[in-house]
């Protein structure tokens, strides 16, 4: 029998050790700054350089599409670059906001967000995207009270009437909004667990249709927002019993707050505000915000402003993320106590 004879294998080396964990995260640490700074570099100075896409999630016409279109025109004038509304309806505004959500986080897709957007709709709905965790907020732009309106003749003249009359007759006052989660709707059911009072919720698709049929004598009252309601009260055909702000409206001066009438815990303020998808570079985010506020505090921005009925808020985006997450909280709570449900 023969022995192959196997190649001599040269000298034992011992297997390197394995780098340290350590080692890596230092790596990592220096990559960081690195890739941020190219990302800051990429994002800055030339953005805008392209149009860009501002989504409102309900129809043209409204209060919240003509706030849009204002600070979309201003932005327009600011940069040169075209700022287009994408009107994008759709189940309380859902629709629009799911595609903000999902959009490239490049700064060229921002969304006009509201309360019912981002504070309301995930106590009634199962959402695809999370209103905190999957956008950056850029500023809330404004805020608008809601006015409590009754017909010109209707014999109640006051919050203490209404509340008399829902008092004696639990149910039978309705009130009209502008649809299921609304502001309108919310504000309605947070004043019939303030006063401890039983009221029947009509829901319209908007705004319009609700304020037609308070005029016509339909129903018996509306939490109706300024920018609906105010027409209709300077041809003498809805009469004003309180706003639910804080102050009293400038619009509206002679007409009481909500917390005067004798509600000393009721203050709902309607807001709208801006966002873009989570992960938008940093620069761009910061470049928004400033562009975004800029536009906001110039006087005729404020006047045309006034004239929809807000008052301009222009929020740093942190301020702007905690007003959302306590809005979140407070409407979640009157969601389960009122039981409503979407539909």
């Amino acid at each position: 029998m023969i022995k192959r004879r196997m190649p001599n294998p040269g000298p034992r080396v011992p297997n390197p050790e394995p780098r340290p964990v350590a080692w890596m995260f230092a790596a990592a640490a220096l990559l960081c700054p690195m890739l941020a700074a190219a990302q800051a570099r990429e994002a800055s100075p030339t953005y805008p350089d392209r149009p860009i896409r501002l989504i409102v999630p309900f129809p043209p016409g409204g209060s919240t599409d003509g706030a849009a279109r204002i600070i979309g025109q201003k932005l327009t004038e600011l940069w040169g670059q075209q700022v287009l509304i994408d009107n994008r309806p759709g189940a309380t505004g859902i629709v629009g906001s799911e595609l903000g959500a999902k959009a490239n986080p490049d700064g060229y897709t921002v969304l006009f967000g509201t309360i019912g957007s981002h504070s309301v709709n995930v106590s009634l709905f199962m959402l695809t995207y999370d209103p905190v965790r999957d956008f950056e907020p850029i500023t809330m732009t404004a805020a608008v009270g809601n006015v409590l309106v009754v017909n010109a003749k209707s014999p109640i003249r006051s919050v203490k009437d209404l509340i008399a009359f829902a008092r004696q007759k639990p149910g039978e006052p309705t009130f009209a909004s502008s649809g299921i989660g609304g502001a309108p709707h919310l504000t309605g059911e947070f004043f019939a667990l303030q006063t401890g009072t039983k009221m029947t919720h009509i829901p319209y698709k908007g705004g319009g249709p609700a304020m037609a049929d308070l005029v016509g004598g339909n129903v018996t009252m509306s939490f109706a927002s300024m920018t609906s309601a105010l027409p209709f009260i300077k041809d003498g055909r809805l009469r004003p019993l309180a706003v639910s702000s804080r102050a009293r409206s400038a619009l509206l001066p002679d007409v009481p707050t909500m917390i005067e009438a004798g509600l000393p815990e009721f203050e709902v303020r309607d807001w709208q505000g801006m966002f873009v998808p989570r992960s938008t570079p940093k620069p761009i985010v910061d470049r928004l915000v400033k562009g975004v506020t800029t536009v906001l505090k110039q006087p005729d921005t404020i006047e045309r402003f006034q004239v929809l009925g807000m008052e301009i808020i222009a929020s740093s985006p942190d301020e702007f993320r905690q007003a959302i997450g306590t809005e979140i909280v407070r409407w979640a709570k009157v969601v389960k106590a009122a039981n409503i449900k979407a539909e």
